[in-house]
């Protein structure tokens, strides 16, 4: 009777748990069919294979990746070889797709990008490297190379008084000719940005010495620094001061090629900086009108340095330009009186041109070369940090 009952009880309790396990099993047998294969693709209605991976010609998930977490985290399920494997080989159609369409895209723009590549390769990379090439070298009245001479020229440039003359005139050259030349543009374009009827009309005035170019530019200068017929003397003279011989002179000799310099880059200087003004918004000014500023506190607290990118820039350019001047030298001084106009780079045109001494002549350009780019990544160290970029 015992054993019956235990019987019954055990019968009554094994289909519970028979039915329980089937229907755990059941539902890991539809998860496990519900879930797609991994031995091929199986594209859902996301796009998606069954690792996750976005199938070709399908847009990504919105949160932006080619990945759908839940998929992929089947397949670690299935097994860290199978994922593995599916992720590789997903990986690497994806990123030989995209290099065939990143070369194409590559080889479109070297084709737009050649005609500018031959150019420099013909007119600056060739010319430089030969240029350095040659500073280790003696060179014949035809250019012909002869001996090596190694460190032999520069040692020389660095001992001659000649060389340290030409230095002493570029830098004077350049401290009266760059802050002098971007202060009178700041200046002028402060004038030229106000609302006035006709104010265009100054403007194309101001900024016509853009188009005139060195040469004729320092000829008319030279008829103006004549002592006997010059504009300037006549004006001093009817001033009651006597006029001084401007190119014979040493004292005034590289003040007046400086000036000279100053009004030929003026055109420039006043259309970058007019460009920099016209970029302040109008806001600033009517917020600093209504906190009490005016005048030349306005100008120095608001205007300078919301202009000081455009000011930066014609810093370097300014300095660049002025070490490699040459047409203005050449026209009105040709180097004198006594070498205090020669600047480095007339130096170059007389030693390379004149006296043939080219091996001489290309180390004379090589140190100009590092003093410019000296120069201009020390622009960029120090003086860029103080530009207030909005």
């Amino acid at each position: 009777m015992n054993r019956m009952t235990s019987g019954s009880r055990h019968s009554s309790v094994h289909p519970r748990r028979s039915s329980s396990l089937q229907r755990r099993s059941s539902s890991r047998s539809v998860s496990s069919t519900s879930a797609p294969p991994l031995t091929g693709p199986c594209i859902d209605t996301c796009g998606h294979d069954a690792l996750g991976g976005r199938a070709p010609g399908t847009a990504p998930d919105a949160h932006g990746s080619v990945f759908d977490p839940r998929a992929r985290d089947l397949a670690r399920r299935a097994g860290p070889d199978a994922f593995a494997q599916r992720l590789g080989r997903y990986d690497a159609a994806h990123v030989t797709r995209w290099t065939v369409r990143d070369v194409r895209s590559l080889g479109v723009g070297l084709a737009y990008l050649l005609p500018s590549f031959v150019l420099f390769a013909v007119f600056v990379f060739i010319p430089l490297g030969r240029t350095f090439y040659l500073s280790f070298y003696n060179t014949r009245a035809t250019g012909a190379i002869t001996t090596f001479a190694g460190l032999d020229q520069y040692v020389e440039l660095l001992t001659s008084a000649t060389f340290r003359t030409g230095l002493v005139a570029t830098v004077l050259f350049a401290v009266y000719t760059v802050p002098v030349g971007i202060a009178l543009g700041l200046v002028l374009a402060t004038l030229l940005n106000q609302r006035l009827r006709g104010i265009n009309v100054f403007r194309t005035m101001m900024a016509s010495t853009i188009a005139i170019s060195a040469a004729v530019g320092a000829l008319l200068w030279l008829l103006l620094f004549n002592p006997s017929l010059g504009l300037l003397n006549y004006v001093l003279s009817r001033l009651g001061v006597p006029g001084p011989d401007w190119l014979i002179q040493p004292n005034t000799a590289i003040l007046a090629v400086a000036i000279t310099t100053v009004w030929l880059t003026l055109g420039t200087n006043i259309i970058v900086m007019l460009a920099g003004l016209q970029g302040v918004p109008e806001e600033i000014y009517e917020a600093a009108r209504l906190d009490g500023a005016k005048g030349f506190r306005m100008f120095s607290r608001i205007t300078v340095p919301m202009v000081s990118p455009s000011l930066f820039f014609l810093f370097v350019v300014d300095t660049i330009a002025v070490l490699q001047a040459f047409t203005q030298i050449h026209l009105l001084t040709r180097g004198g009186p006594v070498d205090t106009t020669r600047a480095l780079v007339y130096g170059i045109y007389l030693d390379a041109f004149q006296n043939f001494q080219f091996g001489y002549a290309s180390a004379q350009s090589v140190i100009l070369f590092l003093l410019v780019l000296a120069l201009t990544l020390l622009q960029f160290r120090f003086v860029e940090r103080r530009v207030h970029y909005q």
